[in-house]
């Protein structure tokens, strides 16, 4: 075993046989030890290497600590060495003030009050065993980080300890009053609850900040020194943590790094260690008895720290699952498409032909309803007139919910411009109108209505000050209890019965208002019926009453060459076919470098469709390339991602999956 990562013991205990016996206890529990003469001594064996020290009160009292103290403060921030220290009387500094000396000194030590039993030796010089080899292991992943990318994810996803890198918001007087996750990993969402949205403050996210660890990482940010804590966190489910907190990145970014873990178990460990000690002094009783008695307390307190490390993991939605699922889908909805307008096949086959072209649509549904939910569609955010949207809507949800549910409309005349997206308000209205019907199975009352409110500080929904758009949809349904409601926006919860619902509709709704800057409340009872608050943001920009597009019944043949750039061969292959038919001669390549390849040979092309995110160059910059050299060339760009970043705004982006008619329709629009 090489020294840095040693887990030796090192003792220094000079007076009687103390050390010796040390050694001869740790030997039996299978650790090994070293016995040191003097202070320097121990010195240098640390410099060998070693897991922990065992320490006495005596041999530090007269001893030159400044070497020790020297060797403790060159530690890599990855480090905090354990020590154990056996004191002549008074186990901390409640009842042995003049610990705080050895405790300044030696930082991250735990003290053991003599006259003790050999078991409670053994049990703290593993704790701090375990601890050390916790610090190898974040020792050994950090250095990993500096070897590539994919081995820094695989380490910051597979680490048991939370850890998350956040910057730090001043305001004008220079405290800190918010933080920004820059990353996190699964063990940090597990262990706080939270579900990180990478590039939000904790703010935006609707949770308020603790002062106390504001205060704490600000000073880290400012200071550039780290810190190095246990602390009680009521706010995470009553539980103690073991925080680690150091500056990274530029002076300036104000960032910090946070590494924890819940010592939840190991603090209960150490009550029920000291309550047991108090317990077995207070009898006064026959030595098998007080083992008997210690043993067992020693079994359940390790059962409940072990019990409090296995933790399950939640999977979680990404761009990456829905990509590949857009890239499947494409090929069929295209393939399916071409067959229905060509209208091959008997009446049977033309049937099933419209029943799977129904099915990907459900299937493309709901790739954008978890999307929605994870806040990571697209959005075409523009100023909406929400008034006149209700207003045409209304006949579809009539007809939607059906006869027995009245419908009441009640708009603010003077109601201004929405920022949204209009298509994403309709399906989520008429999501919550679904689930208002079938919360009336008697029939009843449906209301919605819209005013402007003024919003301040400390709102109910977590909204920035400002002004907003307030929806209510209110039924007169049978209405949810405190635990339904607390669970409604979840994703895939539904009280309907299997196969009647996906369970994504309020999450959507939910995720959809988060992303246009607004948010949602549920205000129901059992019995009274249930409220929905959509709040959209007010702007003052003018609504663009222009008709849209009109999309010919027949797309129009169109002439010219088309270079068609798909990592995906079934996306290309349907994408050419549909080119195709549309009048282009189509070249195909694999990737960007395939198609510059591909282009000297065939020299100017009239139209570029290329895919946005493939192995080397990104489609924009390979569009970027074949405009320096034909600036008449258009370009379209497909991609089954849901993030835009990289995309110039006014390059035209098609998203996956889609038709023929989608593909043609952005063609005109070059």
């Amino acid at each position: 075993m090489i020294a840095a990562l040693s887990e030796r013991a090192l003792i220094l205990a000079p007076s009687g046989r103390d050390a010796a016996i040390a050694a001869a206890l740790l030997a039996e529990a299978g650790l090994s030890a070293v016995i040191s003469r003097t202070l320097p001594d121990l010195v240098n064996e640390l410099a060998e290497g070693a897991g922990f020290a065992i320490l006495t009160e005596e041999a530090l009292h007269t001893a030159n600590l400044q070497p020790l103290a020297q060797w403790l403060e060159a530690q890599p921030d990855w480090s905090d060495f354990p020590f154990v220290l056996l004191t002549q009387k008074g186990g901390g500094l409640e009842r042995n003030p003049a610990a705080r000396r050895f405790l300044d000194t030696l930082g991250n030590v735990t003290f053991l009050e003599r006259p003790f039993h050999p078991t409670t030796l053994v049990s703290l010089a593993q704790s701090a065993l375990r601890g050390r080899r916790r610090q190898y292991e974040a020792r050994a992943r950090l250095d990993d980080l500096h070897r590539g990318a994919t081995k820094y994810r695989s380490l910051f996803e597979s680490i048991e300890a939370g850890f998350c890198i956040i910057t730090i918001v001043f305001d004008d007087n220079g405290q800190p009053v918010d933080y920004i996750f820059e990353e996190a990993n699964p063990a940090f969402e597990r262990q706080t609850g939270l579900s990180i949205d990478q590039g939000k403050s904790m703010r935006s996210m609707g949770t308020t900040p603790s002062q106390h660890w504001l205060d704490i990482y600000g000073k880290v940010a400012t200071t550039r020194q780290p810190v190095r804590m246990e602390d009680h966190a009521e706010a995470l489910g009553d539980v103690w943590v073991d925080v680690y907190a150091f500056p990274v990145g530029e002076c300036d970014a104000a960032q910090v790094a946070v590494l924890f873990n819940d010592i939840s178990a190991r603090r209960a460990m150490e009550l029920a260690l000291r309550e047991s000690e108090e317990r077995l002094r207070a009898l006064n009783e026959t030595l098998e008895h007080r083992v008997i008695e210690r043993t067992s307390a020693l079994e359940k307190a390790q059962a409940a720290l072990r019990q409090s490390q296995k933790l399950e993991s939640m999977g979680q939605l990404t761009g990456g699952v829905a990509h590949d699922f857009n890239n499947l889908l494409t090929p069929i909805v295209g393939s399916l498409d071409i067959l229905q307008r060509r209208g091959v096949g008997t009446d049977r086959e033309r049937r099933l032909i419209d029943g799977a072209i129904q099915s990907a649509e459900r299937a493309r549904t709901l790739v954008q309803r978890l999307l929605a939910f994870a806040r990571r569609q697209p959005l075409q955010a523009t100023a909406i007139d929400l008034a006149a949207l209700i207003r045409n809507l209304a006949g579809l949800i009539t007809s939607t919910c059906g006869p027995r549910i009245w419908l009441a409309i009640d708009i603010d005349e003077h109601l201004p411009s929405a920022r949204a997206d209009a298509n994403q308000i309709e399906m989520a209205l008429l999501n919550l109108a679904v689930n208002a019907r079938d919360a009336m199975p008697d029939g009843g009352k449906l209301t919605i209505s819209a005013i402007e409110e003024h919003v301040s500080d400390g709102h109910s929904a977590d909204l920035a000050e400002g002004d907003y758009i307030h929806v209510r949809i209110a039924d007169t349904g049978l209405g949810m209890d405190a635990k339904t409601r607390a669970k409604a926006i979840e994703p895939f919860f539904t009280t309907k019965g299997v196969g009647q619902g996906t369970g994504l509709g309020l999450s959507m709704v939910h995720g959809l208002a988060a992303q246009l800057g607004g948010g949602l409340t549920i205000e129901s009872a059992p019995g009274a019926g249930t409220t929905v608050h959509l709040w959209l943001p007010v702007t003052s920009a003018v609504c663009d009453q222009s008709p849209p597009i009109p999309m010919p019944a027949e797309p129009r043949v169109q002439r010219g060459t088309a270079l068609l750039v798909d990592d995906e061969p079934l996306v290309r292959t349907s994408t050419a076919d549909m080119l195709i038919e549309l009048g282009y001669r189509v070249i195909e390549a694999t990737c960007a470098e395939d198609a510059l390849s591909r282009l000297e040979q065939a020299g100017v092309v009239e139209l570029l469709v290329t895919d946005h995110l493939m192995p080397g160059m990104t489609g924009t910059d390979l569009a970027a390339t074949i405009k320096l050299r034909s600036p008449d060339t258009r370009v379209l760009i497909i991609s089954g991602y849901a993030e835009v970043d990289g995309i110039s705004p006014d390059m035209q982006r098609l998203a996956k999956p889609f038709k023929q008619s989608d593909l043609a329709l952005s063609i005109e629009r070059l």
